[in-house]
């Protein structure tokens, strides 16, 4: 598609170079023609690839950046926790024994914790949804169909050019945040594993969340084809995306249940759930293996009467049904399957659908 081809001359040697195809036109020899010709063979963007980068360029050196310097912060933070922690003796001490000096670390990790999970929502409204409806709304659609080049391959560039930066991004950000985290991961004080704060920062979930909200703005994009709409209605989408994931992350573990037969009053009698497991419910267990909720004796005026209702319902021992630690992976790497489908569910819809309306 020459259309798009950027080219460029070289009023050094004057001759020209073609930036597509790599090739230097011009019969000129010597050192400066070696160094122009070797400079023209690096890799270099060139047609409809070239074309969508120009375009986007500003919000996609925006991200990088900004993630770089986001990465930066985050490397500099992990250091100075684990200079604390060697200097406090952890793990022989525990972070309670620190008292108020741990707490500039606690703040940290969450600053840097809300500051990963607004990234879906801010890559959905400023990259997503205007990356198509712009050009829908000040014409560049129709002048690309006006070209030889097909739309499918537009807009197919256009959405791997966004996916690939949020990809490197989101990628990075995630990687760097676990590694920070990784020395206190066992700590609930700091994060809760199964918080919002932890899960949805950490694994594959910050790419699968994003790549859902950027792509889910671009199909809104396309459906009401003006940027500023499709901007306000992908952040309903994106917080509404938020809420619902949160509700929904628990499902995605195989709860584990604990039962004991040894009464529920003495000091020995409540079951034992590994370290840093996330306590999902608790019950009274009968002799039958019939469920009482903890607090259906709770209200007794006395010990007695308390004892009393607990033998009336033949209480025996404790249920307990938590989610380990050691799930986590599984769980997020589940959760982002389905994120990941859903997105490519999206994207079909933008190519079967969408397509048809880019004009």
């Amino acid at each position: 598609m020459r259309t798009f081809t950027r080219g460029s001359t070289s009023t050094s040697t004057g001759s020209t170079s073609d930036g597509a195809n790599g090739t230097v036109n011009g019969t000129a020899h010597g050192p400066l023609d070696a160094s122009t010709t070797e400079a023209n063979r690096r890799p270099r963007l060139s047609g409809m690839t070239w074309l969508v980068w120009r375009q986007h360029r500003a919000v996609f050196w925006t991200i990088l950046v900004a993630t770089v310097l986001f990465v930066g912060w985050m490397v500099y933070q992990r250091g100075q926790l684990v200079d604390f922690l060697d200097g406090h003796g952890y793990p022989g001490r525990s972070l309670h024994e620190a008292g108020d000096r741990f707490q500039q670390y606690h703040e940290a990790f969450s600053i840097g914790s809300m500051s990963l999970q607004v990234v879906p929502i801010l890559l959905g409204v400023f990259l997503g949804a205007p990356l198509i409806a712009g050009d829908l709304e000040n014409g560049t659609a129709k002048l690309v169909a006006s070209q030889s080049l097909s739309r499918t391959r537009w807009l197919a560039t256009k959405l791997a050019s966004a996916g690939l930066v949020v990809v490197v991004s989101t990628g990075g950000l995630s990687a760097v945040f676990g590694w920070w985290w990784n020395p206190v991961r066992s700590e609930g004080t700091v994060m809760e594993w199964t918080s919002g704060a932890a899960f949805n920062t950490t694994g594959p979930v910050p790419v699968a969340l994003t790549l859902f909200s950027v792509f889910g703005g671009v199909a809104i994009g396309v459906v009401l084809r003006r940027t500023l709409t499709a901007m306000v209605v992908t952040f309903g989408f994106t917080v509404v995306l938020q809420l619902v994931w949160g509700r929904f992350l628990l499902s995605l573990g195989d709860v584990v249940t604990i039962t004991t037969n040894k009464g529920v009053t003495g000091e020995n009698t409540p079951p034992t759930v590994p370290e840093s497991a996330y306590e999902v419910d608790q019950s009274y267990v009968t002799g039958s293996g019939d469920l009482v909720g903890w607090a259906s004796c709770s209200k007794a005026p006395t010990d007695a009467a308390e004892q009393a209702c607990l033998d009336k319902a033949d209480v025996v021992g404790w249920s307990v049904q938590y989610l380990p630690m050691s799930q986590m992976n599984d769980m997020q790497w589940f959760g982002a399957s389905i994120l990941f489908v859903l997105t490519a569910g999206v994207v079909a819809f933008l190519f079967f659908w969408g397509r048809q309306r880019l004009v």
